[in-house]
């Protein structure tokens, strides 16, 4: 769906350069519409904070903007942030004399940023989405995983001990009894807040990466979570991620085919009906339209899923 050059924390100090001068030389290639043709071409700069984020944005901008799409930007702490990438792209729009806004994608790696996510969500028109960072955000809230997203079996609940009878006939707890435990999720609070504040402002919540490349059924898991919350895709970090990505940010076929039945039942969208013993109104009319009309915006581009739900 993207193509990003990430000229930020993955590249080392000494190749900055030669990583900003890389995306400059792909934006500039002759081929590179008809070689990604709708693909949209983002660029990940270093912070602002940091010593190659000016050059980063200027470069972009200046020698890379025609082809650029999104800009987005790390380690975001404050709405403060993003007016000061506005005004910066603004000047630098006028000066290369481009005739479409560029967008700002910002990732949310700080206890600060989060604190701040709704007035960074509605600090300008150009911003396009949040993502999370989980890896950074987790040193930053000093939370205990070295994990890169996902969970950690630290972070659980237990179910109550079992009663036992003694000898004299009175109960009391086995706290050394084999109790069953259910494993929690860490990031459920953050990506709720920052689905919320992105709808709230009318732009697109994604979830960040999912460092454990061999488990992907974990990263499976962590997919659907953030799915089922509202996000609209999450970051691959390895090629066996993609396809475990497009599964999951697909509606199911089955969920297609039941929405499309409320929503023919439903007629006009209001009143309440039984459908196969349960009840349907028009707020789950309006959780179906949901399910159908994200089923038909990826079936435009995809055949073969357009034909698994019937369109």
């Amino acid at each position: 769906d993207i193509l990003l050059a990430n000229l930020e924390d993955g590249v080392p100090a000494d190749q900055k350069e030669a990583a900003r001068a890389g995306l400059v030389e792909i934006a500039q290639s002759p081929t590179f519409a008809t070689d990604f043709g709708a693909t949209q071409f983002w660029t990940r700069v270093n912070s602002l904070d940091s010593p190659w984020g000016l050059d980063d944005l200027t470069a972009a901008v200046l020698e890379a903007g025609e082809a650029l799409d999104v800009i987005m930007i790390p380690k975001v702490e404050g709405p403060e942030d993003i007016h000061y990438v506005d005004r910066l792209l603004a000047q630098l729009e006028a000066k290369a004399g481009l005739k479409k806004p560029l967008l700002i994608h910002a990732i949310l790696e700080t206890a600060r940023g989060m604190a701040n996510v709704e007035e960074i969500c509605a600090a300008s028109p150009r911003m396009q989405g949040l993502s999370l960072g989980p890896a950074d955000l987790a040193a930053n809230r000093r939370m205990k995983t070295t994990r890169v997203g996902g969970g950690h079996p630290g972070y659980l609940v237990r179910t109550d001990p079992p009663m036992v009878t003694r000898d004299d006939g009175t109960a009391e707890t086995d706290i050394n009894a084999d109790r069953t435990t259910y494993q929690q999720d860490l990031w459920h609070y953050t990506i709720a807040r920052m689905v919320d504040a992105c709808v709230m402002n009318g732009i697109l919540p994604f979830y960040g990466p999912f460092g454990d490349i061999k488990d992907t059924v974990a990263c499976e898991d962590q997919f659907r979570n953030a799915y089922l919350l509202g996000c609209v895709g999450a970051w691959s970090l390895h090629p066996v991620q993609i396809d475990v990505a497009k599964k999951v940010f697909s509606p199911a076929p089955a969920d297609v085919a039941h929405a499309q039945r409320v929503i023919e039942a439903m007629g006009d969208g209001t009143g309440a009906l039984m459908l196969d013993g349960k009840m349907e109104d028009d707020a789950s009319v309006k959780q179906c339209h949901v399910v159908v009309e994200l089923a038909k915006a990826l079936s435009a581009s995809d055949p073969d899923l357009a034909a698994s739900y019937g369109f």
